[in-house]
């Protein structure tokens, strides 16, 4: 009896430390209250010679390469190790080495996984197209809608490790807006202005990109503004939602048509509105006093810068030598024009000669200063009188010397204003030059003084 509880002592101890009796094959269990004994499995016998010790690996979408001790044609035996690899897209799950253990089995396992990468996220304004989908060495192009520019790589790759090739891409808007402005323009002023009320159509603005142009700046005068004289540039920016600027211009130029300048008539002058000569300008000649405008009273510029009608002269009014008295004489010049009566003895007096000698290249000059000469030559009864070429009567001459108190006796000149006022006597001849120096100075007024001096050289 000693014996049996001995046995049954140690088939719990080894129960509870763990303890395998390798010799029976068996192992022990034993718990608090029961005893349960369990047959160990079959362990073969080993044996390296035995060429299918463990069963043939095989990889799907892999390779498989096995060395054996026994020689290379050995790829089961006890001891055989075996190197595990994927094809290109697949990855090694488990492990990369297996070794035939003497259980007859292989020490792990292996498999090989198709390699895949996320999913490409979408591309705001652009897409991607891909030969593989995520599948490993797919190749994924990507495109930007119209008027997007794509911003970094062209080409993603699914690489071997699961992972794409480059940064995401974005798509930007680069491209500016097409703006077109209209067409510059010529535009001549109005009759009678110097400016031109100019319009036009704003331009014409696409956006490849947006459907819709956020700004659109004018620099210049808007369409339907009075434009002045010469070369305006109207320029037009247009600005996308990305403030992309796009910009055009057009020039506006504004002619004013002018004809050539016009001479102020001799003895006369000119008043023209609007002043400058342009298109549409009137002038009105008008003439000094002492002469009479003979032709057109006015002329207009026209488009063709010309001027309408051919312009008129001042010529000087005529006096009426066939009058009986010197009163009806004298009234014909009063604030119209000036006198000069020069008065001799005869017709050989030596100071008479030499004065019709300084005065002899001077009508022009007297009439630009609105001077008519009277002369009375000789002693009664064959004293005679001439202004212009023409007789005066013999009561016309009488009635100067008396009322102006000219003597016969001796050579003498008597100078008259516009009024008839005694200006200047003369007992000595006067050459041309001292004659007009003293007219410009004490009987011309301003307005006369510039016309003189604007003609000055008119005479020579």
């Amino acid at each position: 009896m000693s014996k049996f509880y001995f046995l049954l002592l140690f088939e719990a101890l080894t129960h509870v430390f763990g303890l395998t009796n390798e010799d029976s094959g068996s192992t022990l269990l034993t718990g608090y209250n029961e005893v349960a004994a369990e047959e160990a499995p079959y362990t073969p016998q080993l044996d390296y010679r035995v060429p299918r010790w463990c069963n043939s690996l095989k990889m799907p979408n892999g390779e498989v390469s096995c060395s054996s001790p026994r020689g290379g044609n050995y790829h089961n035996t006890l001891g055989t190790r075996c190197e595990m690899s994927c094809d290109r897209g697949y990855r090694l799950l488990g492990r990369s080495s297996l070794t035939c253990l003497p259980s007859r089995r292989w020490s792990g396992t292996a498999y090989c996984r198709q390699v895949r990468c996320h999913v490409l996220p979408l591309v705001f304004h652009g897409t991607h197209t891909c030969t593989r989908g995520v599948l490993s060495d797919s190749r994924c192009e990507y495109t930007c809608n119209r008027g997007y520019r794509l911003e970094g790589v062209h080409v993603r790759t699914c690489m071997p490790g699961g992972r794409w090739s480059g940064a995401e891409p974005v798509c930007v808007d680069r491209d500016p807006p097409k703006i077109k402005c209209p067409l510059s323009r010529v535009r001549f002023a109005e009759p009678g202005k110097l400016t031109v009320r100019v319009s036009w159509d704003g331009p014409v603005v696409k956006d490849t990109a947006d459907a819709k142009v956020t700004d659109i700046m004018l620099t210049g005068e808007p369409p339907g503004s009075e434009f002045e004289e010469g070369i305006h540039v109207i320029q037009y920016k247009a600005y996308d939602q990305a403030r992309n600027k796009a910009l055009c211009k057009f020039i506006v130029r504004v002619e004013v048509r002018r004809c050539p300048e016009l001479k102020e008539p001799l003895h006369g002058h000119l008043t023209c509105s609007p002043e400058g000569y342009i298109y549409g300008s009137q002038c009105e000649y008008h003439c000094n006093r002492g002469f009479e405008r003979r032709g057109n009273p006015s002329t207009e510029c026209q488009f063709d810068h010309s001027w309408s009608g051919a312009p008129p002269t001042c010529a000087m009014v005529e006096i009426l030598t066939e009058v009986s008295t010197s009163s009806s004489l004298l009234s014909q010049f009063y604030q119209k024009r000036r006198l000069l009566i020069v008065s001799t003895p005869s017709t050989d007096n030596e100071y008479y000669k030499l004065q019709e000698i300084m005065l002899q290249n001077s009508e022009c000059g007297l009439n630009m200063r609105e001077v008519t000469v009277v002369e009375l030559l000789g002693l009664p009864p064959g004293e005679t009188g001439r202004m212009n070429g023409k007789p005066l009567d013999a009561q016309v001459i009488g009635g100067l010397r008396s009322v102006l108190r000219i003597s016969k006796a001796y050579f003498s000149m008597v100078l008259l204003d516009k009024r008839g006022v005694d200006r200047e006597r003369l007992m000595d001849p006067i050459t041309s030059e001292e004659l007009y120096s003293l007219i410009d100075t004490f009987l011309l007024d301003d307005e006369e003084r510039k016309h003189i001096e604007k003609y000055r050289n008119y005479c020579s």
